[in-house]
């Protein structure tokens, strides 16, 4: 059997496999010459290969008949349906009532092409993409102080040479454990690692000192960090004063956060800031990297500039085996966000208001400048008003599963169902899919060509193992179908993904996110690209700010942001703390993992931590169903007992739909900057779960 050389379909380490396809039947294997994971795989990696030939798959397309249900049609069928929603709600109620929400799992042609499609097929300034909802706090942040954003502006293999790390808000022992082996070699070479979280995560267990912050207070911590900095003259006064600017602003700012007063606020011991804070300064190399733990938020922005200003005055971006970096979540997180999805940027990672990248894509677009709309609501923005005057009432969705993933998920799916015509393309009938107009089967991660921008930089190729199952198409072959049926095929003539790669190259040239100088043969030859590399003859960017920053200064910048308070705290009415995140064995709104057997083996149901103090407050014991509750309603969960947890706070996964969906309970609070809604905290009550009914 032939063995093709690809990329896992989940996390952003886009960790390297080997693929064998025989008998319809696909063996996965570790790629020991990619040098991200060497051959290492995480259980979902090991068990990706089940998806492909997984009996739930959707192999036609289907349209919701005249009783109400999805029921199989032709492509033509399909096409021309999603073409009559479309222009019927153009001719209705303008060109921006039609909107369309991409994916962070996207690969970069797809991204790319996606947002083309928006802008010049249907001329809509509604686009918008998952990634709001997970990377985009770092991107504002990271964008304001270093003028570009790439998740981490180093390799990995860094991290292992790091003699001091700060990890904030992230579990990567369950969200990408390839990536903990760099950390392990970090503390066996004698290392110090301090971890930021309000559970002691299985990462947590693995640091010198775990720092179990109350939810919400994450850029307080920071400031005691800073203020530690400052009073023991620990700060880089050279680098500062060479590299950077806006200091003065912010050690005035830290001057008020003194350990005592922050130990009052986050729970963090005074002695604990300070040895993180020592511990950090005195290191010949040291990291700080943040995660959506303190990103999604409704201060979002505010927490991760918090944590790049301690950054900043250790004099660490651009120092070797040193850094600022944020861990990058869905599989092309960093791609994804960088050719054209978001509602405020076009490819290369340019803004929309730009003229001057107005001017550039219109050329390769061949389009009218004016014809290029100008930037429209994010996401949660946008899933908000469907339905509405004003709002979108045509929606295309894309590799993405928001009637769970959303916040406020209840009354997202209240607003899909409202929507004049709902297209998806999926590989499953996930939640959104279920309540469509018109679903289109979409190929797979191993059944098509492409590529994706990882965690560090690096553009890879995942590369076809197996042809998809008869009736299925690509995203690219979809994308060109529809713009044919709405009469605008002339500028989507793709015969696959190739060709729509040589477009992007064209179009990010000159660009921050700049593809140029890369190409398919290139990244096979190499194993892969780093951007920006703007020409042929160009090596790629591994580490980034050796020799500057790209702001106009190019000096990086401090902000002197203030800590705030999350949206909600809790009240008599809802004591606790909120918080949700992910599990070793699944991923996302579970769409894929909870159809592998051995992901719901693992972790079969939707499941809630509580501390064990909390626990006998409330009457429950381990396995206990519980209702949890918050302002914007309940659900019902299993009881997990969790020792490592805060007391005042519960942890729930956000893997599952239905009444198991803890995106029920999320606020939908958005921060000023970013629009990120507050995922990560808001105030909750336990409650006894109603009896299940026992038939007799």
């Amino acid at each position: 059997m032939t063995v093709i050389k690809s990329h896992c379909p989940y996390c952003a380490l886009q960790c390297g496999m080997a693929l064998q396809h025989e008998h319809e039947a696909t063996t996965v294997a570790g790629d020991e010459a990619f040098p991200v994971n060497e051959g290492a795989l995480c259980i979902k990696g090991w068990t990706a290969g089940a998806l492909l030939s997984h009996p739930d798959r959707l192999t036609t397309p289907l349209v919701r008949g005249a009783r109400g249900r999805l029921v199989p049609s032709t492509w033509e069928e399909a096409l021309d349906r999603a073409a009559r929603g479309i222009r019927g709600t153009q001719e209705r109620s303008g060109r921006e009532a039609v909107g369309v929400l991409g994916s962070g799992s996207l690969t970069n042609e797809k991204a790319y092409l996606l947002g083309k499609f928006a802008r010049v097929a249907l001329r809509t300034p509604s686009i918008d993409y998952n990634g709001r909802f997970c990377m985009s706090s770092a991107a504002a942040a990271a964008t304001r102080a270093f003028g570009i954003d790439r998740g981490l502006p180093f390799p990995v293999a860094d991290i292992a040479r790091a003699e001091a790390i700060l990890l904030v808000g992230a579990n990567p022992a369950e969200t990408m454990p390839p990536l903990m082996r760099y950390f392990q070699q970090q503390r066996e070479a004698g290392g110090f690692l301090a971890v930021a979280d309000p559970r002691r995560t299985a990462t947590a267990e693995t640091a010198t000192l775990h720092l179990s912050l109350s939810p919400g207070s994450d850029a307080a911590l920071a400031y005691g960090l800073l203020h530690v900095l400052v009073r023991d003259h620990l700060v880089d006064v050279d680098y500062v004063r060479a590299r950077t600017e806006g200091f003065e602003a912010v050690r005035a700012e830290a001057a008020a956060h003194w350990p005592g007063s922050v130990e009052r606020v986050t729970g963090v011991p005074q002695a604990a800031i300070a040895e993180t804070a020592h511990r950090l300064a005195r290191a010949r190399s040291a990291m700080v990297l943040t995660a959506r733990g303190p990103e999604q938020q409704s201060t979002g922005v505010a927490n991760a500039l918090a944590y790049v200003n301690v950054a900043l005055a250790l004099g660490l971006p651009g120092r070797a085996d040193s850094g600022f970096g944020t861990l990058t979540g869905q599989g092309n997180g960093q791609g994804g966000r960088e050719h054209g999805q978001k509602t405020d940027q076009l490819p290369g990672y340019r803004r929309i208001d730009d003229p001057a990248a107005r001017a550039h894509l219109a050329r390769v677009w061949d389009v009218a400048e004016d014809a290029i709309p100008v930037a429209g609501s994010s996401a949660y923005e946008m899933l908000d008003r469907l339905g509405e005057h004003g709002g979108v009432r045509t929606l295309l969705v894309f590799g993405t599963n928001p009637a769970v993933s959303a916040p406020r998920a209840f009354h997202v799916q209240e607003r899909l169902s409202r929507l004049e015509t709902l297209v998806v393309a999926d590989f499953f009938l996930s939640e959104t899919a279920a309540l469509a107009d018109v679903v289109l089967p979409a190929a797979q991660w191993a059944e098509e060509d492409g590529t994706t921008t990882t965690i560090e930089g690096r553009v890879v190729r995942r590369r076809r193992a197996a042809l998809p199952p008869p009736g299925v198409r690509t995203d690219v072959d979809i994308l060109c179908g529809l713009a044919d049926a709405l009469g605008e095929g002339r500028r989507f003539r793709f015969a696959g993904a190739a060709e729509v790669f040589e477009e992007l190259r064209e179009a990010t040239r000159g660009g921050v996110a700049d593809y140029a100088g890369i190409t398919w043969d290139r990244i096979d030859r190499e194993g892969g690209v780093f951007w920006p590399c703007p020409s042929a003859d160009h090596p790629g960017t591994p580490r980034l700010f050796g020799d500057g920053f790209p702001t106009p200064s190019g000096r990086a910048r401090f902000h002197a942001v203030r800590p705030a308070a999350s949206a909600e705290t809790p009240d008599a009415a809802f004591p606790l703390h909120l918080t949700t995140g992910r599990l070793l064995a699944h991923y996302q709104s579970g769409t894929q993992t909870r159809r592998v057997a051995d992901l719901v083996g693992q972790a079969p149901e939707a499941i809630v931590e509580v501390h064990p103090l909390l626990a006998r407050r409330h009457g429950l014991s381990e396995g206990d169903r519980v209702r949890l509750a918050t302002r914007r309603g309940w659900a019902e969960f299993r009881v997990r007992l969790a020792l490592g947890l805060r007391p005042d706070t519960v942890f729930v996964p956000f893997h599952w739909g239905g009444l198991g969906s803890a995106n029920r309970l999320t606020n939908p609070a958005l921060d000023p900057v970013s629009r990120m809604p507050e995922f990560k905290v808001c105030a909750a009550r336990l409650e006894r779960a109603a009896p299940v009914p026992v038939e007799v």
